[in-house]
């Protein structure tokens, strides 16, 4: 009988893995040479322009706006509410906050 047969082209993790030169022999060539890539570009050019319509332009000036607007000053009427509560003289506007509850349920 014959002795063991080394075999050193496989990879000892993965013994179906060849372990050898893994690049290729050609050379690789460049992707685009410089009339694709002028090509490339005068077609991106003309084709990546984008037209928003008038709608979209007034919301951003809008949302800009409400933005950089200063929070609403709301201390005084929360000073005369916090008074008409401690003086007693509250009244509850029950149709509207049935109104109010019945909205935010349904």
């Amino acid at each position: 009988m014959a002795g063991p047969v080394e075999n050193n082209t496989k990879a000892p993790f993965f013994p179906e893995k060849k372990i050898g030169n893994l690049r290729s022999k050609n050379p690789v060539a460049p992707r685009n040479e410089a009339a694709r890539q002028a090509s490339i570009e005068k077609t991106t050019s003309k084709d990546a322009k984008v037209d928003i319509s008038d709608g979209i332009k007034d919301f951003a000036r809008i949302k800009k706006a409400a933005v950089g607007a200063p929070p609403p000053d709301n201390s005084a009427k929360i000073a005369s509410l916090k008074q008409s509560i401690k003086n007693g003289t509250y009244e509850v506007d029950y149709d509207g906050l049935a109104e109010k509850m019945m909205a935010s349920e349904f």
